[in-house]
């Protein structure tokens, strides 16, 4: 499978923005090109091994819910096709076909907006700790897993280097304004809301969602990815049971696998065996397939 494995890109003559933990940013003055490569990270750690066909999976989902909810909110996709790229792009088309977007540059808003439908992750350990995540009071004697009342705004700070920090509203508005504030949360929780509807439909359930946002003329838009296995939990609907940690389509098989080797968690990470990259891809493709009816061509 090594044929179809990105792990880094290098494109000289094109100005580096930023190299994420899995994507390459270069600038293009008013643009920006974002290259999904399949690096993956855990614990905020880049692993040694790459996961065959994963940015071109993050695309194309990202593509397929930036439609999807354009009626909520504009966003920065300007174009996926290469073929529309500036002419200094095109010699690298072999690299870009099907794994990147070519986006509006924005001044984007520091703030992690995420949605929790279920108790999990931070949210649980927080939980069992003061009943609350983020400051928001909860019902006592939920589960683990359990589908909350409702979906929730619980909002973290977005780190550079680290975990990012879960924070509350208030703390949010201090920082943003009540305006910008109220809007983000409500941008974000009618994004959950119908695409969790959609993605129940087809078995799949949305746990939790971060949403990234940028100014862009004045106006809120959305940017970077939407509702991938890497900024979301995915769940197998016909699998799920409360009271215990999920079976999943993101990286939480990683993770866990990586717990079970008992990684400290700094880096160098450890490399992952060909069996966990094996499942690892096909989670990726099944999330692809279910909630697009697509198939990587």
């Amino acid at each position: 499978m090594k044929e179809n494995i990105l792990y880094s890109t290098d494109f000289k003559e094109i100005k580096l923005f930023k190299r994420g933990k899995v994507r390459d940013v270069y600038d293009l003055e008013d643009k920006l090109l974002i290259v999904s490569t399949d690096r993956i990270s855990c614990f905020d750690v880049v692993l040694p091994t790459a996961i065959p066909y994963k940015g071109k999976v993050l695309t194309e989902l990202s593509l397929f819910w930036f439609k999807f909810t354009e009626e909520i909110i504009p966003n920065h996709l300007i174009s996926s096709k290469v073929n529309d790229y500036p002419k200094s792009l095109q010699k690298y088309k072999d690299i870009l076909e099907g794994r990147s977007m070519l986006v509006k540059k924005t001044k984007p808003i520091a703030v992690e907006c995420v949605v929790r439908g279920y108790l999990s992750g931070s949210g649980w350990k927080e939980y069992q700790k003061t009943q609350s995540i983020c400051g928001i009071k909860l019902p006592k004697g939920l589960k683990e897993s359990e589908k909350l009342p409702q979906a929730i705004f619980t909002p973290a700070t977005k780190e550079d280097v680290g975990h990012d920090v879960n924070v509350s509203e208030e703390l949010i508005e201090k920082e943003l304004g009540k305006e910008i504030t109220q809007k983000l949360k409500e941008i974000s929780l009618a994004i959950y809301n119908k695409a969790s509807i959609y993605a129940e439909s087809k078995g799949i359930i949305i746990a939790d969602t971060k949403f990234e946002f940028g100014i862009y003329e004045g106006e809120i838009i959305l940017i970077d990815e939407i509702l991938t296995p890497d900024s979301s939990r995915f769940w197998p609907k016909d699998q799920y049971q409360p009271a215990r940690p999920q079976v999943s389509f993101d990286k939480q098989f990683v993770r866990d696998y990586l717990e079970s080797i008992g990684w400290d968690k700094t880096p160098p990470a450890p490399p992952l065996p060909l069996e966990i990259v094996e499942k690892t891809t096909q989670k990726y493709l099944e999330a692809l397939k279910r909630l697009t009816g697509k198939e990587l061509k």
